[in-house]
């Protein structure tokens, strides 16, 4: 009896023994566990850490397969989309002067007649010059020798000097002088030696887009009427094929080139007035940032410093938007030991105009706008020294 108690015990503290061993090597694997994830844990807070990570740098990384894909795509489309501008308008240029001349020629006064037929062909000449010297010229890159040039940054793609207002294209892979953007319709960016070239295309394109919308507003009307009487008449002419008798008749049909004529009409006026109203928008948008002096990657770089000194209180949060250079363009209320941002590129409006278009006496806005000219644009993209025509001096300004 003793020897079967002492077995039982034996027994037992035999099993409290291996319980304790598994319960101590569960709890230490359990510890092992959780210092392996505090480690894992710090060392990837350690490699992401930068103290200037915020929400757009977050976004700007999740998006980033995004912006590979599609500068990609926008690389080996270019010249679709080439071809497509150039095939539209050649297709509006076609119809003008097979379907709609010889109507305004038969119906049209001779004062009417010659204010169409000068002002159309000068606005074609305007379009076709300056989007083959948009799409041919060069917007300008900086040399490559890195010894020969003074930049105000490094680009960390090229890891080459970048000058004031140049910024690295994705889709060229290379850095541009004052880049504006790359625009897929040209196959190109737009920079320093062909902003001119772009802005002038899409202003004389939606011009033409506007003239040739109105002008046909009336032949639009009634081409789409006819088109409506036609499929009416087809209607009737199959129902009355379908119980035809001996004495019946089926009532008359629009020829070929009727039916041609009419679609014709209608085509040039949906797609006139979509292009007036989708590049008007886009040429307005360029337009005032001309006015400011500035390109669409520095609104918004100028937008983000301009937060980031409000913040810290250094400017005044009463500044304008602009960035005129002249006092007298200038209406701004801020308080006393506060700096006003302004962009460091502008000379006020006036001035802004005449320096984007190189005007630099009157006759040049003949010669220069409202002609066709392939002359250069002032200063070298490389520095940014006061243009000839611009006569008053910059005030000291705080920017970037």
């Amino acid at each position: 009896m003793r020897s079967r108690q002492r077995m039982f015990a034996a027994v037992m503290r035999l099993l409290l023994k291996c319980l304790r061993l598994g319960r101590r090597r569960r709890f230490k694997l359990v510890r092992q566990v959780e210092q392996l994830w505090h480690y894992g844990h710090l060392c990837l807070h350690s490699l992401l850490y930068n103290s200037f990570t915020n929400s757009d740098v977050v976004l700007d990384s999740l998006f980033e397969p995004v912006y590979w894909l599609v500068d990609h795509v926008t690389r080996w489309f270019g010249v679709v989309f080439v071809a497509l501008v150039i095939g539209l308008t050649s297709s509006i240029v076609a119809i003008v002067y097979i379907c709609l001349l010889p109507l305004i020629l038969q119906t049209y006064t001779p004062a009417w007649i010659c204010w169409h037929l000068a002002y159309g062909h000068w606005n074609l000449i305007m379009i076709v010059f300056h989007y083959y010297m948009a799409i041919t010229t060069s917007p300008g890159h900086p040399p490559q020798a890195k010894g020969s040039l003074t930049g105000v940054s490094i680009c960390r793609k090229c890891i080459a000097p970048k000058p004031a207002r140049t910024h690295h294209c994705s889709i060229c892979n290379r850095c541009v002088l004052k880049m504006d953007h790359h625009c897929p319709w040209l196959n190109n960016c737009v920079g320093h030696y062909n902003h001119r070239y772009f802005f002038s295309f899409c202003l004389f394109m939606t011009m033409g887009c506007i003239y040739c919308s109105i002008s046909g507003w009336e032949m639009f009307r009634d081409a789409y009427a006819a088109i409506e009487r036609m499929k009416l008449l087809e209607k009737e002419r199959l129902q009355v094929a379908a119980n035809q008798t001996y004495y019946q008749t089926p009532p008359p049909t629009f020829s070929f080139q009727q039916r041609a004529f009419h679609k014709s009409v209608v085509y040039l006026w949906v797609l006139c007035s979509s292009v007036a109203l989708a590049l008007g928008a886009l040429t307005l948008w360029h337009a005032a940032l001309i006015t400011r002096g500035e390109t669409s990657i520095e609104r918004h770089i100028n937008k983000k410093e301009r937060q980031r000194l409000q913040k810290k209180g250094k400017v005044s949060a009463a500044c304008g938007a602009g960035g005129a250079g002249r006092g007298r363009a200038r209406h701004d209320v801020h308080l006393p030991g506060l700096q006003v941002f302004k962009n460091p590129y502008s000379y006020g409006s006036w001035d802004n105009w005449k320096v984007f278009l190189g005007v630099d006496v009157p006759r040049h806005w003949l010669t220069r706008v409202l002609l066709p000219s392939p002359h250069l644009p002032h200063g070298t993209g490389l520095s940014w020294d006061l243009p000839p025509c611009v006569t008053e001096q910059r005030a000291p300004l705080l920017a970037i």
